[in-house]
């Protein structure tokens, strides 16, 4: 699938029901102890949706959040405060086992490496298996060795019958990684967390990957949340994209609207940062100075501060809230300018 088969599968109405919804989303952690104790402000304040068939990438630099989200929506962790919702019913109302059993088969997570993702006793086969007897239990054993099968083919990875059999160590990162997408496909999603897949990869092998996403939704029907520091990965995939710094959500909207239009100063530093084979080896990027994001017990007041070039007096005393700059398009900034002729 090349680049113009992608943007013509992106998904362009957008569902009236989303997929999963999250609204003021919180998750802080104790750090330190008895009198020391502080807290660390992972995730603050994070509102966002993601809708049937749709690709959101969700990018900044690491310790930004971007992976306690993730485990947020997987359940490995609980919100501290804000609600989860997946397809209208509150996550936190699933309270029986059966309830959680559904929601992580409609839900499932394909991890950073796939070198310690998959189990080096078993054979390839073992998880996607696995996966099909508790989540599919209506399969009998042969059902279950045909449908391993078929989303290991779909995953590209042929012959599915020598594959299956192999152990991890007989394949290469690419392909453990797709063998990743084949366990989270058995349990016949509606949503993959797919969390930095391609970060431990290859260049010359990611695009394949990010490819395989875009097929994915298209003949599986399923939608993604994709984790990347990687802007140029989630220009070619994503169809909306969320900016993530110091806990908070500073800028989302169509993924071409805020890659050439940023609104956020800290959106225009990650695009500074983006490698141009054309610029000097000793360009920096402008305004990049100061202090990093400070998350434990943070003061009022913009995260991104202590770096801004653009930064004001009230940045430092009121903490902004997310407002429409053009459609569909918001950024938590002071300072930030809305399209010519736009109004809320």
């Amino acid at each position: 699938m090349t680049s113009v088969d992608i943007t013509e599968a992106r998904k362009t109405d957008a569902p009236a029901t989303p997929v999963i919804e999250a609204k003021d989303l919180t998750r802080h952690f104790k750090v330190g102890r008895g009198f020391s104790r502080q807290m660390l402000h992972a995730v603050d304040d994070v509102n966002f949706s993601i809708g049937h068939q749709e690709i959101v990438a969700l990018a900044g630099e690491s310790g930004s959040g971007k992976s306690t989200i993730a485990r947020l929506l997987a359940g490995v962790y609980k919100p501290t405060g804000g609600e989860i919702f997946y397809q209208g019913r509150a996550m936190s109302t699933f309270k029986s086992r059966k309830d959680q059993l559904a929601y992580r088969g409609d839900v499932p997570m394909v991890f950073q490496d796939p070198f310690s993702s998959l189990n080096p006793a078993f054979r390839v086969s073992h998880g996607i298996l696995r996966s099909l007897k508790l989540h599919r239990p209506e399969f009998s054993r042969p059902q279950r060795e045909e449908e391993a099968a078929r989303v290991i083919e779909t995953v590209g990875l042929t012959p599915a019958g020598d594959i299956m059999h192999r152990y991890p160590y007989e394949l290469s990162g690419g392909q453990r990684q797709r063998i990743g997408f084949a366990q989270a496909l058995a349990h016949k999603p509606k949503l993959i967390l797919a969390d930095e897949p391609v970060s431990m990869l290859d260049v010359s092998i990611r695009i394949g990957l990010l490819n395989l996403m875009a097929e994915l939704r298209r003949s599986e029907g399923v939608s993604f949340l994709y984790i990347t520091h990687d802007i140029a990965s989630a220009r070619y995939v994503a169809d909306r994209l969320m900016i993530m710094y110091a806990g908070h959500i500073v800028e989302s909207g169509p993924a071409e609207s805020v890659l050439a239009n940023p609104k956020h100063p800290y959106t225009d530093l990650l695009l500074g940062a983006v490698p141009d084979p054309r610029a000097p080896l000793a360009e920096g990027i402008e305004g990049d100075t100061g202090e990093p994001p400070k998350v434990i017990d943070p003061t009022p007041g913009c995260r991104f501060r202590w770096r801004c070039p653009l930064a004001i007096d009230r940045c430092h005393v009121e903490t902004p809230l997310p407002r429409r700059l053009g459609e569909n398009h918001e950024a938590a900034c002071h300072v930030a300018e809305p399209d010519p002729g736009f109004r809320e």
